[in-house]
């Protein structure tokens, strides 16, 4: 069952084993001879000769003297019955009960028996011969002044103590002593005094000890106990004292020291003599065989008993503790020590001392262990060794804290791993795929999952927490690095970097300058990203487009950008995309004879300074600059441009020129060519009318038109930039707007001409399908393009600055293959 007794001399003692009562709420009660049941507490058991302590990580062990409150007491036999009761609830609702009776052979009293229990003293001395005045040399004639009148007027049953006290001599009747926490009992042999630690009347006395520095500390108190027997007043010296201290920790070894001689125990005592020195564990004597293979050691010298106990040996056990939120140990051993002396006063002195020593607090380190099993993708970290009495309760991640048993709704899987020993770890188990784990990339092809989590514990029973932060890294060759493909049409240079799964958080820059879509819009630079593909188009024209040579052939221009850690802006990964572009897009020849002229900052040329350069008449500055464009607009007749003829074309040359200061010798030039026709024959029509009627006139000017996707027919929510690119079915209508945005001139109105759709973004690409032609729809199409009305509203000033239509969604084939780009 859940209970055991022993007797172990005058004490029985009854085990109870705590996982027979395991998420449970119990409590222990004594029944007396009428059947009633004593709940216990502190005091209660203080006073009547109870102890309740923890002997081991699962066990409770109850005490009772022989003489306590409700021993049953037949010949030479005391029977003591416990009861527990146990319940699910605090309030003891539906409690089960356990009934235990035990009986115990309590043998021979000696003339006087001391006991220094955990929590209380005890006294018993046989009354059988009175001592007289004469005899007890303790106390002084006031003693029985204090107590006479009290005994000669109460009956037989009622008697008296004095306690002598420094200061005072204090006389207590037994119900005022009774409610001062103080037990007293007597039997037709003998007279017992109980004292609890706590009670007003206890001194604590300095025994000395030869050859040591310091004494040691007793709860000591000096009392006389009176009682009438018949026609006689009779007292007995009911003086007691146990030890406080006298524990020491030196090289990993417990030293317990008794003084042997205590004056207040030995009052008028002449003679005194060693019969007895017995130790123990939890009340068991061990003989000199079993000390020794324990390597225990005891020593009876003239003036003290010592006990050595080596840290950790057999008979004690470690239990957790706690210290500032610091998991470490405590070793705990619960001795006694049994002194039977004799002296001329008492004849035979039985001194029994329990003495539950605990070592100071260690700190233990908790090793933190990592086995990942990474073919079924779950991390697995081992916490431990716990020693028994050590749960896990909960655990924090992300800031969240959650209770074990809902752990697992979180991916959390724990599980405790139990040893032979008594000790345990604890392994917790996620998944490398939870939210929670951290994922960073390493180097090429792996990445670092980081388990943080933070596990909360208890001890039982002192219910001291403490917690273990739980840190561990993995590496996995799971990483996919991003990748890019490159492109140039006439103008721009574009990359397509489609995404992997370790660059979320990495930003593209364009050497230190971090290309976000804001900068993007800044510089007329395009920036897309949807997910999982990120599109940056640059012109070739532009400050962060580097040039590296420029020949016959054309400008090698290239475009470099660098993905870069969000956190730390380490560089992650590099692309670049280089493109040969025709030479005349840096030149313009005007039929006027205006030059418009584009020079480029080589890449070769560090220190060239663009602002600086000239063209053959060094008068001739750039008209726009910037760091790595310069642009120069002159006549041909101008700044020191030659020409040459031949039959049929005239040529106008010059050249853009850098020069180092102090030096007339340049070291850049950029040799430019205009040619112009000599001979050119134009036939114009002309037909002269009268009257004629009003006409619109060609002419040339600088137009600013926008083109628009919206989402619905009411053409009142355009797709933004960030929304590209984007994704419609077959046959889904696609809502265009197109508008004149400058000049804002009434007389004007927008008329479209042709309208086609490409395969890629170049509009000279193929295949092609034209929408429009010549402003009409086209008839070959099988679901033809709808114009759509414009009225004047708030947005719209302007209605005839607009034209609306409406697309049907399709795609591109060739046979029945679909083409993509």
């Amino acid at each position: 069952g859940p209970m055991s007794s022993e007797c172990l001399g005058n004490i029985l003692s009854i085990t109870l084993n705590t996982e027979d009562f395991e998420d449970k709420y119990f409590s222990i009660s004594v029944v007396d001879q009428s059947g009633i049941a004593w709940e216990l507490d502190e005091a209660m058991a203080s006073q009547c000769g109870y102890t309740v302590t923890y002997s081991s990580w699962s066990s409770i062990e109850f005490r009772a003297s022989a003489l306590s409150c409700h021993s049953h007491l037949e010949k030479d036999v005391f029977i003591v019955t416990v009861q527990i009761n146990t319940s699910r609830t605090p309030n003891m609702n539906n409690a089960t009960t356990h009934l235990k009776s035990a009986s115990c052979y309590y043998g021979l009293w000696s003339p006087r028996e001391l006991l220094c229990e955990s929590n209380y003293m005890e006294v018993s001395v046989r009354r059988e011969i009175p001592q007289t005045v004469k005899d007890f040399i303790q106390d002084e004639p006031e003693d029985w002044t204090l107590a006479f009148p009290e005994a000669k007027a109460g009956k037989a049953s009622i008697w008296q103590i004095v306690f002598h006290q420094p200061e005072e001599k204090k006389a207590l009747l037994v119900s005022d002593a009774w409610s001062a926490g103080y037990g007293l009992n007597a039997t037709d042999t003998r007279v017992l005094l109980r004292i609890p630690y706590t009670a007003e009347q206890i001194q604590l006395v300095e025994v000395d000890v030869f050859l040591q520095y310091q004494g040691i500390n007793f709860s000591a108190v000096r009392s006389s106990t009176f009682y009438r027997q018949r026609w006689m007043i009779l007292t007995v010296d009911t003086a007691m004292a146990c030890p406080v201290d006298g524990v020491d920790y030196t090289n990993k070894t417990i030293i317990w020291t008794v003084p042997k001689y205590i004056q207040l125990l030995s009052a008028g005592v002449t003679s005194f003599k060693d019969v007895l020195v017995e130790v123990g564990v939890d009340l068991h004597k061990l003989s000199g065989k079993e000390m020794a293979s324990r390597k225990y050691a005891l020593s009876n010298d003239l003036n003290a008993i010592t006990v050595k106990i080596p840290i950790g040996a057999e008979g004690g056990y470690y239990k957790t503790s706690v210290s500032n939120g610091q998991h470490g140990a405590k070793y705990t051993i619960n001795l006694f020590l049994e002194h039977h002396w004799e002296d001329n006063k008492w004849g035979l002195t039985k001194h029994t001392i329990i003495k539950e020593i605990e070592t100071p607090f260690e700190p233990v380190e908790l090793a933190i262990t990592s086995n990942s099993n990474l073919s079924a993708r779950l991390m697995n970290a081992t916490v431990g060794m716990f020693l028994p009495d050590v749960e896990l309760v909960n655990l924090t991640t992300e800031g969240a804290t959650v209770a074990i048993p809902e752990a697992v709704q979180h991916g959390y899987l724990t599980y405790e791993i139990r040893h032979a020993n008594g000790s345990k770890a604890y392994v917790i188990q996620v998944s490398l795929d939870a939210p929670s784990i951290k994922k960073e990339y390493m180097r090429a092809d792996m990445r670092a999952y980081t388990l943080n989590v933070t596990l909360a514990f208890i001890t039982h029973p002192t219910r001291e927490t403490f917690a273990v932060p739980v840190i561990t890294v993995t590496a996995v060759k799971d990483a996919v690095l991003p990748k890019a493909k490159g492109f140039c049409d006439g103008r721009n240079l574009r990359l397509v970097i489609t995404r992997g799964n370790v660059d979320q958080n990495w930003l593209p820059f364009i050497s230190d300058w971090n290309l976000t879509p804001e900068a993007a819009q800044n510089y007329s630079y395009s920036l897309r990203d949807n997910g999982t593909h990120l599109a940056i188009s640059v012109p070739f024209l532009s400050s962060h487009v580097n040039y590296e040579d420029f020949n016959t052939s054309g400008i090698k221009a290239s475009l470099h950008i660098t993905l870069k850690d969000g956190t730390t802006l380490a560089n992650r990964k590099d692309f670049s995309i280089s493109c040969i572009f025709s030479s005349s897009e840096l030149i313009q020849c005007l039929p006027n004879g205006t030059v418009v002229i584009t020079a480029v900052k080589l890449v070769g040329v560090a220190d060239l300074d663009t602002s600086l350069l000239v063209l053959r008449d060094r008068r001739c500055k750039p008209s726009q600059v910037t760091e790595k464009t310069a642009t120069f607009k002159f006549n041909v007749n101008t700044c020191g441009t030659s020409r040459k003829f031949n039959s049929t074309t005239m040529a106008y040359e010059n050249d853009v020129l850098y020069f180092r200061p102090g030096n007339d010798t340049p070291v850049y030039r950029l040799k430019f060519i205009c040619w112009y026709a000599i001979k050119q024959t134009i036939d114009v029509k002309y037909e002269s009318k009268k009257n004629p009627p009003p006409s619109i006139k060609p002419g040339f000017g600088s137009l600013a038109l926008s083109l628009k996707l919206f989402k619905e027919k009411s053409y009142s929510d355009p797709y933004q930039e960030s929304e590209y690119p984007v994704v419609k079915y077959l046959r889904e209508a696609l809502y265009f707007e197109v508008e004149l945005l400058q000049p804002k001139d009434a007389r004007l109105e927008l008329n479209l001409s042709d309208c086609w759709a490409t395969n890629s973004q170049s509009q000279d690409s193929f295949p092609q399908w034209p929408i429009l032609i010549n402003g009409c729809e086209n008839s070959e199409d099988s679901y033809r393009t709808v114009f759509h009305k414009v009225n004047y509203s708030v947005r719209v000033k302007f209605p005839q600055h607009l034209k609306r239509f409406e697309v049907r969604m399709f795609t591109f084939v060739q046979g029945t293959t679909l083409l993509q780009e």
